[in-house]
C-alpha cells in the first residue's frame, strides 16, 4: 500500500518505504518515548544517516517549542485577558514540559524526511540487520 509522505511523517514512518515505523514505542509511553529503531523493520534503512545526524533536529524542536510559546501566549492574552507573566512563564513551562516526547518525535521525523537525502521507493530492496 502506497502511502503518501505526509501519511508517512504523520505516522512516524521510514522515508524510503514509508511502512516500517521509526520509533520502537507508543507515543504514550514516556519512559521511552525516544527509543527509536537503528534499522527500518521494513526494508533496512539505518536512521541515523551519518553519525550525529539528528543533532540538526533540535532546530526543528527548537521551532516547534517557540511555536507553543507564541500560541499559549496569544491564547492566555485574548481569552484569559492578560494575566500577570507569571502566568504565562507558568504555563508556557508545564506545555512545554508536556510536550516533550511529541516534540522530540516529530522534530526527528521531519528532519529525516526533509534533510536526509533519502527518496521513497516503491519496492525497496530488504536488507536485514541483527541489531535492529
Amino acid at each position: 500500500m502506497k502511502r503518501s509522505k505526509l501519511e508517512a511523517v504523520a505516522g512516524g514512518c521510514c522515508p524510503r518505504c514509508r511502512e516500517g515505523k521509526m520509533f520502537k514505542y507508543p507515543l504514550w509511553n514516556v519512559t521511552k518515548f525516544d527509543q527509536m529503531h537503528r534499522y527500518c523493520p521494513e526494508c533496512g534503512l539505518r536512521f541515523e544517516r551519518e553519525p550525529g545526524f539528528f543533532i540538526g533536529a533540535m532546530y526543528v524542536s527548537y521551532g516547534l517549542t517557540t511555536g507553543i510559546i507564541l500560541a499559549t501566549a496569544v491564547v492566555l492574552f485574548y481569552l484569559f485577558n492578560d494575566p500577570s507573566p507569571f502566568v504565562y512563564i507558568g504555563v508556557s513551562i508545564a506545555l512545554i514540559v508536556i510536550s516533550v516526547p511529541f516534540t522530540f518525535r516529530v522534530s526527528r521525523v521531519l528532519y529525516i524526511h526533509l534533510f536526509s537525502g533519502v527518496d521513497y521507493e516503491e519496492n525497496p530492496d530488504k536488507i536485514l540487520h541483527a541489531d535492529s
